[in-house]
């Protein structure tokens, strides 16, 4: 099921707002002055990229893209816990 030309203009506008504040934030985790920063920057990066995907399968009504958000969500989850599990072993907790 397809949205109507306006919602899926809203969907898409929504996803390149949330893809502005992405970019936005990749700096915090080039710059991120603690090892929890950028391991949280890296997380909200990528629930907005699984957040993305599930925007544009709605807009384009394709709901095959949202098991590559699935996925994609279930390997930032892996990535956030190893990072997290990594600084922890390096005595990068505060």
């Amino acid at each position: 099921m397809t949205a109507t030309p306006l919602a899926a203009d809203a969907l898409l506008v929504g996803a390149a707002g949330l893809i502005l504040l992405a970019v936005a934030l990749l700096g915090r985790v080039v710059l991120g002055p603690t090892t929890p920063d950028r391991v949280i920057a890296v997380n909200v990066v990528g629930t907005a990229t699984v957040v993305v995907i599930a925007l544009v399968a709605a807009a384009v009504g394709e709901p095959s893209f949202l098991d590559v958000a699935l996925v994609y969500a279930l390997l930032n989850f892996l990535l956030s816990t190893g990072l997290a599990k990594f600084s922890i072993e390096r005595g990068g907790v505060l």
